[in-house]
């Protein structure tokens, strides 16, 4: 199971910092119960991904519990004299990974944070980023790969025919072409490139079956 913490951000200044910091418009909260979204490093690696949500005081961001900590301490470096403050609830929740890989959701754990860019983790086909609510941390990689429609690696879905790791490498005809991001059984996310998806992919040997991800249905990756 991943376990989940909830970070509290509050403070009134609590929306301008996050809205400056994370890929998606917080405004849409207004009309929304919850958002996806990302924080990224300057370089538009992935940090965090999870959902926000408004709460009474603020907004509540869910994060992997093994990350949570780090997070806040980072986060509390980027505040400056804004009046935000942080902290984590002492309750965790747990989610099946297979429901997260079903569906396309990338678990960002300790190890996977800053290794892959937001477009690499089909955070834009899952409505997790805004190209118009105006800069945050990351934005101007993210935009441009928007823009220029420059993703060539990406996640997808694969079945696997027997057991595989996390950070294990994927495989065509004996080179390294991508990496095991997240697995729940036989089931796993890998980061690959878009156009070997369909090829006769292996994890040490262990041969991969293509699974559709519902939010790449349709599209050309």
């Amino acid at each position: 199971m991943c376990n989940i913490s909830t970070i509290s951000v509050t403070g009134d200044d609590a929306l301008e910092f996050l809205q400056g910091q994370l890929t998606n418009d917080l405004r849409r909260l207004d009309r929304e119960a919850e958002i996806l979204a990302a924080w990224c490093n300057p370089k538009g690696r992935v940090i965090w991904f999870g959902t926000v949500s408004k709460a009474s005081a603020g907004y509540d961001l869910s994060a992997p519990a093994e990350t949570a900590e780090d997070i806040v301490r980072r986060m509390t470096m980027f505040r400056f004299r804004s009046k935000v403050e942080f902290s984590i609830a002492d309750d965790k929740t747990s989610i099946d990974p297979g429901f997260l890989i079903e569906n396309g959701y990338p678990f960002i754990g300790s190890a996977q944070a800053e290794q892959f860019t937001a477009h690499m983790l089909n955070l834009d086909l899952l409505d997790a980023i805004s190209y118009d609510k105006g800069c945050y941390t990351g934005q101007e990689i993210i935009a441009r790969t928007h823009y220029k429609g420059a993703s060539k690696r990406r996640l997808a879905r694969f079945e696997s025919a027997a057991a595989v790791a996390v950070g294990d490498k994927v495989s065509l005809d004996g080179r390294d072409i991508g990496e095991v991001l997240n697995v729940a059984g036989c089931e796993l996310l890998a980061v690959v490139p878009v156009d070997k998806v369909g090829s006769a992919l292996t994890v040490n040997g262990i041969t991969l079956t293509h699974k559709p991800l519902p939010q790449q249905q349709g599209t050309a990756g």
